[in-house]
Order: structure tokens, then sequence, then C-alpha cells
């Protein structure tokens, strides 16, 4: 049993073990820690050599679900900043700090209802490189509400300028249009479907798809009539570096990261 799913266990069992019989709370704690590292995926920022992510999650909860969390809010806040550790060093993530978990009362949010602020903050063993002017701001709040499966929220650019890191820009370009990467997967073919969509009777209608692996870019093969080639050589999955040529069919995809 993997590490993520042992500490997704032990989260959800310290609520059914201690309080599942006495409260009904729609808010699970599991369901929490998949909703922070949904967060943590969707606010990385790219520097020259890594991937940063944030380190203070924000949980604004409903004062019923709060009130239900308070005997073993500590524990749980622990058990959390565990698992979003596992995470990162999965996805080759870095924290500047072991990850803050805060929980506020928000009046507004009804029972099953709770929302994520994402912050990077320094700590006295990662200083921040340079103070900025006024303190940033608190990111965008996600509100997840029991019927909601997905939400997405942008990166804050002052908090990555206040962190000293810079913005990668990550394109595809072909027939002389250039698409900006912002995706994890991104589904290249002939369909109109796909998220890069290529008029070329050689390209199979789900060709290829180029996937964001931890701080690498690797194009892969969805078993295409014509198959995929870089830089000349017939691949299965291969990954990219700047400037790489991609052939689909007869279409040559140029590959290329830089700092925006």
């Amino acid at each position: 049993m993997s590490v993520l799913k042992k500490l997704e266990e032990k989260i959800q069992g310290l609520f059914e073990g201690g309080f599942g019989r006495a409260f009904k709370s729609p808010v699970q704690p599991v369901e929490l820690a998949r909703k922070l590292i949904k967060e943590m995926d969707l606010h990385k920022v790219i520097s020259v050599s890594r991937v940063y992510v944030p380190n203070e999650y924000t949980l604004f909860l409903s004062p019923g679900d709060e009130e239900q969390f308070q005997a073993y809010e500590d524990q749980l806040k622990s058990d959390l900043a565990d698992y979003l550790i596992e995470h990162a060093r999965r996805e080759n993530y870095d924290l500047l700090t072991r990850p803050i978990i805060i929980v506020e009362t928000d009046e507004d949010l009804q029972v099953g209802e709770f929302g994520i602020a994402t912050r990077m903050v320094s700590g006295p063993e990662s200083p921040a490189p340079e103070a900025p002017a006024t303190e940033p701001e608190i990111g965008q709040t996600v509100i997840y509400r029991p019927s909601q499966i997905d939400g997405t929220m942008a990166v804050s650019a002052d908090e990555a300028r206040a962190m000293g890191l810079d913005r990668e820009c990550v394109t595809l370009t072909a027939d002389g249009q250039t698409y900006e990467v912002n995706k994890r997967v991104v589904l290249i073919g002939r369909s109109s479907q796909a998220d890069i969509s290529l008029a070329d009777a050689n390209i199979s209608r789900r060709h290829a798809e180029l996937r964001q692996q931890g701080n690498d870019y690797v194009i892969a093969d969805l078993d295409s009539t014509n198959g995929v080639e870089v830089n000349g050589r017939r691949v299965k999955t291969k990954t990219l570096a700047s400037g790489d040529v991609i052939i689909l069919g007869t279409t040559r995809v140029r590959f290329e990261r830089k700092l925006c």
C-alpha cells in the first residue's frame, strides 16, 4: 500500500473512529485532503530548475463543520500537512517550509461547504530573497460544495515575484500557430475535441498527449497509426527539451519552454 493511501486512510479513520457516529457532517477529512492536493497542483510556480508549491493552506469551514472538527483539529492539521508533504515528494515539488494548515470559520458557508485559499510564505529556514513593498494578498478562495467536483484558481503573480520566482511559459508551435500549454495533460490530434486540433490527414484523431510530470514534459504516443517522432527518432514516450521538434503525421510541432 502506498504512503499516500495509508495517510488517507489514517485521516479518514480519525473522523470515523472518534466522531463518525456522533456527528453527521457532510465534510469528510479525506475530502479536505484530496482538495488540498488539488490546490497544490493548481498553484505550482515553475522556476528555472524547480517547481515550487504553496506552503500555507487556509481552510474555511461552516460554523457547524468547524465545531465538529474542534476536538481533534490539531491532529487533523498535522495529518493533512503530512499528506501534502508526501504528495509534493511524489511529484518532485519544492516546499519552502512544512505545510501550514489554518482553519477559519466562515458564516456564509453552509454545512458541507468549504473554501481553500493558498499562499507561499517564507520561514526561518528559507527566507524570501526580497520582501515585497506591501504584504501580498491571500490567493482567491475556491469554495467547494457537495455537488462540486472541480475548481480552478490562478497563481498570484505578486506572490511569485515576492518569493523571487519566475513563471515559465511552455508552448507548442505547429503550422505557424503557437499554443500555450496550461494543462497537465494536453491532447493532440485531428479530432475537433482535442486540446490542439491539427488538420493533417496523416494524424490520428487522438494521436498523442503532452504530459507534465513533475518538472518535466513528456510526449506520449496514443497508439496512433503513423506514430510519433522526436528530432527524427521514433518514440513511444519521450521527455522533451526546449527546442525539440515533434513529428506527428506530416506536421512539425516545436516544443519550447522559457521564462516569461
